[in-house]
């Protein structure tokens, strides 16, 4: 019985690894929970369910996480318009885009492009951290005075 549990569950490790990959190679595609479950010929509740388990976030807040990295580097490196940038990252709605782009750096995307520029001269491992969003929930509440 062990036996047949852990298999099941490597099945699924396997599964939610395979479903991340995709969402880190393909995240300015159109993708969905149900394309990434038709995907894995399972229910997208049970991979919500076995990708959530595994990594903490549901799989479109790990495909949104994804798009504003990648929305936060073209900000920093090119001229594009937050609009080209929406759609260049793979978001379809400005508002949503622009609204989770909120929730997760605590800027809209053109203070943060005022508030950051560039990170020329800032070694790569530095300016990773650096420019790695943070859900405002994961920040934790300001010291006090």
């Amino acid at each position: 019985m062990v036996h047949v549990l852990d298999e099941r569950r490597r099945a699924e490790l396997e599964m939610v690894r395979r479903t991340r990959d995709r969402i880190d190679r393909d995240h300015a595609s159109p993708l969905d929970v149900e394309t990434l479950a038709r995907g894995e010929h399972v229910s997208a509740g049970h991979l919500s369910r076995c990708f959530k388990q595994a990594y903490g976030e549901s799989p479109y807040s790990y495909l949104m996480t994804r798009r504003i990295e990648r929305a936060m580097a073209l900000l920093r490196s090119t001229d594009l318009t937050v609009t080209e940038i929406c759609f260049t990252v793979g978001c379809g709605s400005l508002g949503t885009f622009t609204t989770r782009f909120g929730e997760l750096v605590g800027l809209s995307p053109t203070a943060y492009r005022r508030a950051v520029g560039s990170v020329d001269g800032i070694p790569p491992c530095v300016a990773r951290r650096v420019t790695r969003p943070v859900r405002n929930r994961e920040a934790g509440a300001p010291a006090s005075a």
